[in-house]
């Protein structure tokens, strides 16, 4: 079952490459390609694969491990010189809108699931505010889209998933103490805060080490341009293992490695990071086959319509409004700031996060009803910036077309 399995999910994603560009024109990105592949495959009373999510610790692992690669390679695609340019814009997405992000998830989820536990409703904000742009690559690579708003796109969304994860981490571990008789929340939060604090050093270490060494070596001459690129490989790794074996957190030591090595990779060659892309993007894809089946175990068993209506709130004016508000004063026209405010779909890193939650709170705790939540939010997600992806295109291609008659009649 496991070749079988295997060889289903790589014949998919090599259909999708050979067919990408005219999918491409239907907004059918490789995660919704294979997605919509694991809804079919999984579904049934006898359906041809199914994967057994019983070995949760794992599950936790791989999990861990993937959404490292992801934040590992977030943080060093983010564009310094976009950061200097555009730290006003940055600085208030990252500063103000996001807090109050995370704080309207929290605080409609109170009128929502009133019967939950307020530390679950936390986790659960932190689970649904996450950025992936991957969903909408084609609209962040249109150039009908001004550069500068994809630019700030980039940073932000770069960045955004760094930042939630010790915010979830600290929230897992309060809802974690909540459901134990006599829990110790204090203790509960101080131990994740050490496990922060472990993963900041780990990263810290193996990322400036790194950087640092192989920024001398490529100078010098002693590497080769393959041999870099399996040592950019190297560095999440080694920051996700040693923050682990010392009780931190592997994926936040991942992404502080990739801050830290980003300086050095600008003197590097330009592709040193893609094999490790490569990898995240493949695995990352064999996820989203995965998370096809849990759209079928969540989907389909039935739910209430008050998850629905907090999904659509979550992934529109959620973030919309607190972005408006972040962004007043600036010179950005009013279009602009919408299309950043609305641009903020749901994807890879909320299905782990999800994952996460659902393993470290088991049913009692609330995991099931995170992953519920986390599910039929993703799949509102998709739909919506899925089918609002041409229609923004359109209509900047036409504003920049009325801009350029104006400026040719005056």
């Amino acid at each position: 079952m496991v070749l079988s399995a295997g060889t289903v999910i790589a014949g998919i994603l090599f259909m999708w490459c050979v067919l990408s560009y005219r999918l491409a024109r239907w907004s059918i990105t490789a995660p919704i390609a294979m997605m919509l592949a694991g809804i079919a495959l999984t579904s049934g009373s006898d359906p041809p694969l199914a994967f057994d999510f019983g070995d949760l610790g794992g599950l936790e692992r791989t999990v861990e491990f993937i959404v490292a690669l992801l934040l590992f390679v977030d943080a060093t695609e983010v564009p310094a010189g976009v950061i200097r340019r555009e730290r006003n814009i940055v600085a208030r997405l990252l500063g103000v809108a996001l807090p109050l992000t995370l704080g309207a998830a929290f605080l409609i989820s109170l009128a929502f699931f009133p019967d939950q536990p307020g530390w679950v409703l936390a986790v659960l904000a932190t689970v649904v505010v996450p950025l992936d742009l991957a969903l909408a690559g084609a609209l962040v690579r249109d150039r009908r889209v001004p550069a500068r708003l994809r630019d700030v796109l980039n940073v932000e969304g770069g960045l955004n998933d760094g930042v939630i994860s010790p915010v979830f981490l600290l929230c897992v571990a309060g809802a974690a103490a909540s459901r134990t008789a006599g829990g110790d929340y204090a203790e509960a939060l101080l131990t994740a805060v050490g496990a922060a604090g472990w993963a900041v050093g780990a990263g810290s270490l193996v990322g400036w080490l790194a950087g640092r060494l192989l920024r001398r070596s490529w100078a010098k001459g002693w590497t080769l341009p393959a041999a870099t690129r399996l040592a950019v490989l190297s560095v999440p790794i080694a920051a996700y293992t040693l923050s682990v074996s010392l009780g931190g957190n592997g994926f936040v030591a991942s992404f502080v490695a990739g801050v830290c090595i980003a300086p050095a990779l600008r003197h590097l060659p330009e592709d040193a990071v893609q094999m490790t892309d490569d990898l995240s993007t493949l695995l990352t894809l064999a996820l989203w086959f995965l998370f096809g089946q849990m759209v079928n175990d969540e989907f389909w068993d039935g739910f209430h319509l008050s998850v629905i209506f907090y999904a659509v709130l979550a992934v529109t004016l959620v973030r919309l409004v607190p972005v408006m508000l972040a962004l007043i004063g600036t010179e950005l026209p009013l279009a602009d700031r919408l299309f950043l405010g609305w641009m903020g779909p749901r994807g890879a890193t909320t299905v782990v996060f999800g994952l996460l939650a659902a393993i470290e709170l088991p049913a009692a705790g609330g995991g099931d009803f995170i992953s519920r939540v986390m599910v039929i939010t993703v799949m509102v997600s998709i739909v919506l910036h899925g089918l609002s992806a041409e229609p923004v295109g359109r209509l900047y291609a036409r504003r920049r077309r009325a801009s350029r008659e104006l400026r040719g009649a005056e």
